[in-house]
C-alpha cells in the first residue's frame, strides 16, 4: 500500500477501532483470501470483500438502508420517464456511447447523472427529477458509491451486453425500469428476470451477468451503484481511499 493509503487506514482505525478494517485487510492479502472460496460465477471479479453474502439477486425493498432510495425512485418514475423521453427526442447530444471498463458500445447509450466522484451538473437541466431524487436520496445520504456512477442506460434495439463480472462485490446495482419494450431481459448468475416498468431490480454485479434488447425500440433503465448494505461505514471510507489511490497510480485519477 502507498503511504497515503496507510495513513488513511490508520486514521480510520483510530476512529472506529483496530478491527474495523479487518475484512479490507483480508481482501488485500492473497493468502488470507484463499481461505474464503468465492462463488464460481464471481471468478472474474477483481476484488471480493470477505463476509459479503454470496447472493446474486436482492429484494429492492429488503434492505432498510436502501429502501428510501428505492421508494423515492419508484414514486417519481412517471415524471422521470417523461423527462427522459423529452431528452432522448430533443437533446440526444447529452447521451454518449457507454464506456464499460471492458469495452465501449455504440448501441448502448448513457446519460450520466453522477460520474468521477461527483454529480454531473449539466444533467440537472436535462432530467431534473432524476437528478434531484438521486442527490437527495442517494448522494446526500452517502448511499451512492462515489467510486462508480449513476446513469440512464439505453440499449438500442438488437443490442446485447455480453456475460461478464464487474470489478467488486462491495457495491450493488439498482435498476429503475424507466422505459421497457417487450423482449428485453437480464440474467444474473444463471437466473433471468425481466424489468417491470416503474419498478426496481437489485443485484450483486460481481456475479456474471448479461442483458439484451430484442425489441423494436430502445430499452432504458436508470442505473445506480449503491454501497452494498453489508458493508460498514469505516469499510466504505477505506475502500474509497484504496480504489481512488489505485486509479491515480494507474493514471485514471
Amino acid at each position: 500500500m502507498t503511504p497515503e493509503i496507510e495513513l488513511a487506514f490508520a486514521a480510520i482505525r483510530d476512529e472506529y477501532g483496530r478491527d474495523s478494517l479487518a475484512r479490507v485487510d483480508e481482501m488485500l492479502e492473497p493468502q488470507k483470501q484463499q481461505r474464503h472460496q468465492r462463488h464460481p460465477l464471481q471468478k472474474d471479479a477483481k476484488w471480493i470483500l470477505p463476509g459479503i453474502s454470496q447472493q446474486p439477486w436482492h429484494d429492492p425493498h429488503g434492505h432498510p438502508e436502501l429502501a428510501p432510495v428505492v421508494d423515492a425512485f419508484e414514486t417519481a418514475h412517471a415524471t422521470i420517464k417523461e423527462e427522459l423521453e423529452t431528452a432522448w427526442a430533443g437533446r440526444r447530444s447529452a447521451f454518449s456511447d457507454y464506456e464499460h471498463y471492458l469495452q465501449r458500445q455504440e448501441d448502448w447509450q448513457a446519460l450520466y447523472l453522477y460520474r468521477k466522484g461527483g454529480l454531473v451538473e449539466e444533467s440537472a437541466a436535462t432530467v431534473p427529477t432524476a437528478y434531484r431524487v438521486l442527490k437527495e436520496s442517494a448522494v446526500d445520504t452517502e448511499l451512492l458509491c462515489p467510486l462508480l456512477e449513476c446513469h440512464f442506460s439505453t440499449l438500442l434495439p438488437g443490442a446485447s451486453i455480453a456475460p461478464h463480472c464487474d470489478l467488486w462485490n462491495f457495491s450493488i446495482n439498482l435498476h429503475l425500469a424507466v422505459d421497457i419494450p417487450e423482449d428485453c431481459g437480464i440474467t444474473v448468475a444463471g437466473e433471468t428476470r425481466a424489468w417491470e416498468e416503474g419498478k426496481t431490480l437489485l443485484f450483486d454485479y460481481s456475479f456474471e451477468h448479461e442483458a439484451w434488447n430484442r425489441g423494436t425500440r430502445p430499452r432504458t433503465c436508470l442505473l445506480m451503484d449503491l454501497w452494498h448494505p453489508e458493508t460498514t461505514v469505516p469499510e466504505r471510507k477505506a475502500l474509497t481511499t484504496l480504489i481512488t489511490e489505485i486509479r491515480k497510480m494507474m493514471g485514471e485519477g
